[in-house]
């Protein structure tokens, strides 16, 4: 499976940016799909997923600030980011996960700052 992301960028805190990740097959045939992020000096960190049928799940620090999303039809999830603060200042990857084996794209970096 290859994903590709795009859509980071710099944006003011309290901005919103929306972020793609293309997958190279069905995201049907997948059993999720997620978005992490890595911050300077830190770990990396499970931001949100979209599991085949649907259901979603966040990590607290972006519950009702992020939405993550998908376009069957292009095989593609976006995570919609609102509300952005500082410290959402990372490089986001998306993932894919397929019997028990994960995949990942390269990173978008995202700067919130004013």
């Amino acid at each position: 499976v290859q994903l590709q992301a795009s859509g980071g960028g710099s944006v003011q805190p309290g901005g919103s940016l929306r972020l793609s990740c293309a997958a190279s097959r069905s995201i049907f045939s997948l059993d999720a799909m997620a978005w992490y992020r890595q911050a300077p000096g830190k770990e990396r960190e499970p931001v949100a997923y979209i599991t085949r049928d649907g259901s979603t799940d966040y990590a607290h620090f972006v519950k009702g600030r992020f939405t993550i999303s998908r376009d069957n039809a292009k095989n593609t999830v976006y995570p919609q980011m609102s509300s952005l603060k500082p410290e959402d200042t990372a490089v986001y990857y998306c993932a894919a996960f397929l019997d028990a084996v994960d995949y990942w794209g390269k990173g978008t970096l995202v700067t919130v700052s004013s």
